[in-house]
């Protein structure tokens, strides 16, 4: 695999050089161009009337056209005012919109709600254009708004009005001519396709193109795509439809609707749809709707569902369920942190029902430091240069040091090109990596990169990489974080046996246990043969605690003998007062 941005089609030639790219004033065009490209060939097969339709009349249209058409894709919403549409490598706006308008791509008369004038227009512009209707001029958008909602003011605003309606409710013309995008939906869906998320936008192009964002080439066939049947695409737009109507107060009970049949063909939508479940079961629960909010916990598939579920039960009295509940998450917990919780509610089911106590686990300790240092806006810099000495150096490298190492050592197994793992130039990592068939899917690629802390060769290849592959987005490397001393001390004073440790428990469970890291770490470059050349530090400040990731981690460390010391730090001017 080779780093070299590039948009490859079919493992051929690249679509598009970077300085192509850069050199275009119409360079999202071209992206934009790439990206139809991109997804005719390679859904073909799964492309609906609306998306074909759209791509042929897009390709008939003339460049600056297109390009302006490009443009509004672009921008949030798919409302603009023409007089915002002025872009000098366009040229005049209204000869780029008219074969818009000729194509049924933009409407010249659309409605507009209220929410929505209030989002084109300027404060001062709303008060001339209501100046009619208002005694006083508000300060604020959100005030004038209030205002003219209020009985006898203006008509009900509860529809879209055309532009033409607006100028009779308010009496005087809108400031400016407003048009939409009809077709926005067809091109969020293509989106969809391309990146197989919505979370990521078509500026990537971009900030891959200045250098920005630099990501791992990887091979591609016509077989790379995210979705492999229409189903999929629908069923995708109609989670995330749900999830925004919900986040925007839409009725609860249409979006839940909506969400009713579980997806056992497909686990990483089945999760998507438990997530927006699980969100909506918390609003419940906030709201004091328990017995609704239990009802959906159960429906979830959310890694932390259950235990939500279960202190529902517990707030409703129904202890025995809760605890049934309880002991299934502690007997095949879906994560450490699940069993760990469910092990702390236990104790207090127990004593409801009147059972004995159960037995409890010994929480491991670790070696205690107090230190009284001067005040400081950084307590984790405060105790870092405290302790730092030429022949002990120390690091802050909370969460990025063993996620770095691991990154690199296991670079190939990370981006191997398996089946739905990569499908567009801009993955920072595999779409799968926190699904459970990450791992289990690459567990011969992740053996061999392993193999080599005992072969000998980790350093060598860790190294290499960090040489190579500088910059290039990756789910575990921090660049800033690791520089050439960082490296070479981790290098000398970490054992292998201690870095497998730390790898094969990051592989379990990558989402949690690339979190809760000890702050800090000294090295002991000349500490003598046959002792440990490094210590890991937690710090925590005045009235700070633990928390629940970090004591699993501190758990884990003590049950390797991998040394950690957690630190604790009082101010030096609170000592005397009262």
């Amino acid at each position: 695999m080779n780093s070299t941005p590039a948009f490859t089609s079919s493992g051929d030639a690249p679509l598009l050089s970077v300085a192509d790219s850069l050199n275009d004033p119409r360079y999202y065009l071209v992206n934009f161009d790439n990206v139809l490209t991109w997804v005719s060939e390679r859904y073909d097969d799964l492309l609906d009337t609306d998306e074909r339709d759209f791509i042929a009349r897009f390709q008939a249209l003339p460049v600056p056209s297109r390009a302006l058409l490009v443009r509004m894709v672009m921008r949030k919403g798919e409302h603009f005012r023409i007089d915002r549409l002025a872009y000098d490598e366009i040229g005049e706006t209204r000869a780029a919109l008219a074969p818009l308008v000729e194509h049924a791509l933009v409407d010249v008369r659309p409605g507009l709600t209220l929410d929505q004038l209030f989002n084109l227009f300027t404060r001062d512009e709303l008060v001339d254009m209501f100046r009619d209707h208002l005694a006083k001029p508000r300060d604020r958008k959100a005030l004038l708004k209030e205002a003219l909602v209020k009985e006898g003011l203006v008509p009900a605003f509860d529809k879209p009005l055309r532009l033409e309606e607006w100028h009779a409710a308010a009496g005087q013309p809108l400031p400016a001519n407003v048009v939409r995008l009809t077709v926005m939906a067809v091109c969020e869906r293509l989106r969809l396709m391309f990146f197989g998320n919505l979370r990521q936008q078509f500026s990537e192009f971009v900030l891959a193109d200045q250098g920005i964002y630099r990501f791992e080439v990887v091979p591609f066939t016509p077989e790379s795509r995210a979705f492999q049947r229409r189903e999929d695409i629908e069923r995708y737009w109609q989670i995330h439809d749900c999830r925004e109507r919900f986040d925007a107060g839409h009725d609860m009970d249409a979006v839940l609707a909506a969400l009713l049949v579980r997806l056992e063909d497909s686990l990483w939508l089945e999760a998507r749809r438990g997530r927006v479940i699980y969100a909506i079961a918390r609003h419940c629960e906030r709201q004091g709707e328990l017995a609704r909010a239990a009802g959906l916990y159960a429906q979830s598939g959310h890694g932390e569902a259950r235990i939500r579920h279960i202190r529902v039960l517990e707030r409703l009295a129904e202890h025995e369920q809760a605890l049934a509940l309880c002991t299934a998450a502690q007997q095949a917990p879906t994560s450490e942190a699940e069993r760990q919780q469910a092990a702390r509610i236990q104790p207090r089911l127990h004593r409801a029902l009147g059972l004995e106590k159960p037995p409890s686990e010994a929480e491991t300790s670790a070696r205690r430091c107090d230190l009284i240092l001067p005040r400081s806006g950084c307590v984790e810099r405060a105790v870092r240069e405290h302790l730092d000495s030429p022949e002990a150096p120390v690091f802050y490298v909370e969460n990025t040091l063993i996620n770095a190492l691991f990154g690199l050592l296991c670079w190939e197994a990370i981006f191997s090109p398996l089946p739905g793992a990569f499908f567009h130039p801009f993955q920072s990592g595999p779409a799968d990596l926190m699904r459970p068939e990450f791992y289990p899917q690459r567990e011969q690629h992740f053996r061999r990169c392993l193999a080599r802390l005992e072969e000998g060769s980790w350093r060598e290849i860790i190294v290499q990489r960090y040489r190579e592959k500088q910059g290039i987005q990756s789910p575990f490397v921090h660049w800033g974080a690791l520089d050439d001393q960082l490296l070479a001390l981790s290098l000398e004073c970490l054992p292998p046996a201690h870095l497998r440790a730390w790898f094969e428990r990051l592989l379990t469970d990558i989402r949690a246990n690339r979190a809760g890291m000890p702050d800090l770490i000294r090295f002991y470059p000349h500490a003598p043969e046959g002792t440990l050349g490094y210590e890991m530090i937690e710090v925590k400040g005045p009235g700070d605690r633990l928390q629940d990731n970090q004591k699993r981690w501190i758990a884990f460390c003590a049950q390797h003998d991998m040394p950690v010391t957690v630190c604790h730090v009082r101010w030096g001017d609170d000592e005397g007062t009262t």
